[in-house]
């Protein structure tokens, strides 16, 4: 808790991992014999969060709750929840499971490497502004082109931030603005932050987060992971 402010961290696990050619969700596939979604688990487990909603596939509550929850001794995580049929869905499910608090962030299962530190500072930065979401900056010049691939426009890179998770938002600002998304079935919805700027009128700050903070989506992802995993733990011996 940070200035007697209750924080709740929703965590998203629902994804299918089409794309990594495996029988098993990504989420619970193996980073040094544990899963992919214990490592930001544990990293909310040890920040100033003070609860923990996980959001699974519907039917997977049971296996997440003994397998993932209390073999490892989570102990913040209070709530498990089934989740919807997009992402969004998920989020709305995992809001409408908290009971009170007063900054939620939002984060997805399959990016494991964020930090407890990291954690810490979007919520600060949060109570301060309302609304908050960690990114890096863009290393590669971008290119927008029309339907043809033709390059119709080149950005100043200086202006562009690739958006990671957490996102972190005032609970009850962040409640209304999804019933608002959901109410007049607003589409392409990509991140929560989206689903702030389309009914909140208070900007949303952006956080300097790390490269390594990564989202395992496909099998080079896995061999990624693996690497930074591996320089984390040889910092931290």
């Amino acid at each position: 808790m940070i200035e007697n402010k209750k924080i709740t961290a929703i965590v998203l696990a629902g994804g299918k991992g089409k794309r990594m050619n495996s029988d098993v969700r990504k989420q619970y596939l193996k980073l040094q014999d544990k899963p992919i979604l214990f490592y930001a688990l544990d990293a909310f487990e040890k920040s100033c969060v003070d609860e923990i909603v996980l959001v699974v596939p519907q039917g997977e509550e049971e296996y997440c709750r003994k397998e993932i929850v209390d073999f490892y001794h989570l102990k913040k995580v209070t709530k498990i929840t089934p989740g919807g049929k997009e992402r969004y869905d998920s989020v709305y499910q995992g809001l409408q499971a908290v009971e009170e608090t007063d900054i939620v962030m939002i984060h997805d299962g399959a990016r494991p490497f964020l930090t407890p530190q990291l954690i810490d500072k979007a919520a600060q930065k949060t109570i301060e502004c309302k609304a908050c979401v960690v990114g890096v900056k863009a290393k590669d010049t971008i290119k927008i082109v029309n339907e043809k691939n033709c390059v119709i426009d080149t950005p100043d890179r200086n202006m562009l931030w690739q958006v990671q998770t957490p996102q972190s938002f005032s609970f009850h600002e962040i409640c209304k603005a999804y019933e608002y998304v959901l109410k007049h079935e607003i589409k392409n919805i990509t991140d929560d932050a989206m689903v702030w700027e389309s009914y909140c009128h208070i900007p949303v700050m952006m956080l300097e987060g790390s490269y390594q903070n990564i989202k395992i989506t496909t099998e080079e992802d896995m061999i990624f992971g693996a690497a930074i995993l591996n320089s984390l733990n040889c910092k931290n011996n």
